[in-house]
Parts: C-alpha cells; structure tokens; sequence
C-alpha cells in the first residue's frame, strides 16, 4: 500500500453539529478539513451529527481539501458506530479519519480492521482511506515509534497537548496559554520533548507530524509563534481551530520565496564545487558542504509538496 502525497499545513476543526460551519469548511483554504464527533459535540448529540458528515462529503465541492472526519475514541460506545456511518455513506467520498485518545498500536489496528472489512463490503478500493492519530496519552507517547510503523494506513500523527497535560499530570491553565502563568513559570517550550519525540518518530516512518490546536485564536502572533516553532522542529502542518488561523498555518509551513531561492543557490554552490573536486564551497561567508545541500533540499521538497514553482511562486 502506497501512502498519498498529501499536504497538511493547516488542519480545520469543524463540528459536525453545524452544517453552516461545514459548508464554510468545504470552501475555505484548509488544505485539510475534518468534522468532529469527539470533543466539539455533545455526547447527546453524537450519533445525529453523523448524517452531517455523510450529506457533506456526498454533496458539498471540496476541491483539492482532504476530506476527514474525527471519531470518538475507541473505548467509547460511538466509535465503531461513527465508522460504520460515515463510511457506509459517504465512503467514497472519506480520505481521512482521526482517532483520538489512542494509547498504543491496538486501538489503530481495531479501525484498521474496521475499514478493511467495510471497504471489502462497501466494494471501495481496499487501503484508500487513511488515518491519522492524536498522541495526547502519556501511553501513546511512551510508544509513539511503535505506533508510527504499525499500520500502512497511517500518514500522520498529532501531537494533542491539551488532553496530555491532563494525562501527564501537569499544573497549566490552558492550551493557548503561556504555561505556567502563575508564581511557576517553565523556563522554554514546555512541550519540547513531546514533540522532538513525536517528530523523530513520525520522520523516521516516512509519515507527517502535525501540531494540535492553539486555543486562543484572538492571538494569531502566538498561534504563528506556535506554528512556526514546530516547524522549526520539523513539523509540517497545525490544526486551526477557527478559520482566521488556516491563513497563517499555510503561510509558515510553507517555504517562502526568498527561502528557496537560497535552498537554490547553495545547492548550486555545492554541486558546482563538487564539479570541481571541492568537498566544500563557500556561499554568503559560510562554509557549506553536502550535508547543508541536503537540509536546502529539505526546503525545495516542501516547496514542490505546497505547489510552488522552481522560482518559489504558487
């Protein structure tokens, strides 16, 4: 099974209780929009907010958006029922679902085998639809290298923070927050660990890291700080949870133009000395070498997977 070659730099929470919300999703400039049965709806109202999902996919134009849809947990009582639904109706039309509040490969192979089984049914092209995960147990991250290679279904995992510090045990206020606002304040990124983990691990299983939601979306300068730490990290994308922040996810998780044409140009500088017979060259004052080629080469792969020209133009 191939994985597809999608992007993910922003990643829109949607509730599946709204269609007027849905139909302002399927429109937007998410490269990714999913509709959510977990936290964003009321458990009361779960099980009637799955016919949202089925008439969306079926009858709204998504474009180029990756269509994906949230279940609930996999040791709740809607799970199976949402993935039975929504694929039953709308299967075809299904690129990706997110299980939430994993804590280990089981729950991944259990919707595994539940799409398996329905695609062989439903007569859908067995493997198609995808999955991603949120690492936002501590179980989840103690094994996140595990559960990055244990399904070729999976094409990213999401680094949830806001249920991990509850299952951490940590003393914070809110995502979306400065941590630590009282009389403790943690000298750094309090989540550094938990992401170097999650990104190592997903790097190394050739999937995405994607960065979970920041809450207060009346900051975007801290939601793009966010934002653009992760990718610093080698994160490729981050959930928005409210339109305005689609907007700067895209713009930080994509290189900009002068950023390649640098990646050009040291490239070029590097592979010229090596014509020569030079293990190095020099480029702007600096040394560069054929490791430094390979990081630039990092930034021109982004640049083709976000649709950019060789000049660094959309």
């Amino acid at each position: 099974m191939t994985r597809p070659n999608r992007i993910r730099r922003s990643e829109l929470s949607t509730p599946a209780t709204s269609e007027k919300m849905i139909t302002k999703a399927a429109a937007s400039d998410a490269d990714l929009v999913f509709l959510d049965l977990e936290d964003a709806v009321a458990p009361s109202a779960k099980t009637g907010a799955r016919k949202n999902i089925v008439a969306a996919l079926n009858d709204l134009d998504w474009g180029d958006t990756v269509r994906a849809f949230r279940c609930n947990s996999v040791d709740t009582k809607w799970c199976h029922g949402d993935i039975i639904e929504v694929v039953t109706g709308a299967g075809a039309n299904l690129d990706i679902v997110i299980i939430p509040k994993i804590k280990g490969p089981r729950e991944l192979w259990f919707v595994d085998d539940l799409l398996t089984q329905l695609e062989l049914d439903l007569g859908l092209e067995v493997g198609r639809i995808g999955i991603e995960v949120l690492i936002e147990e501590v179980e989840a991250l103690q094994t996140v290298n595990e559960i990055a290679t244990c399904s070729p279904r999976l094409e990213a995992m999401i680094l949830g923070v806001g249920d991990l510090s509850a299952s951490q045990g940590m003393r914070l206020g809110h995502i979306g927050t400065t941590a630590g606002q009282g009389s403790i304040k943690y000298p750094g990124d309090i989540w550094h660990y938990a992401r170097v983990q999650m990104i190592v691990a997903a790097r190394s299983a050739g999937i995405d890291a994607i960065d979970g939601p920041f809450a207060n979306f009346t900051r975007p300068d801290a939601y793009e700080e966010s934002a653009a730490t992760f990718a610093m990290m080698g994160g490729v994308g981050k959930w928005a949870i409210h339109p305005s922040q689609i907007a700067p996810a895209n713009k930080v998780f994509a290189p900009s133009e002068a950023d390649v044409e640098l990646a050009q140009a040291a490239i070029g500088a590097v592979r010229e000395a090596e014509a020569r017979g030079d293990g190095a060259a020099t480029f702007e004052g600096m040394m560069i070498d054929a490791a430094t080629a390979r990081m630039f080469e990092v930034t021109l792969e982004r640049a083709r997977m976000c649709g950019m020209t060789s000049g660094g133009q959309p």
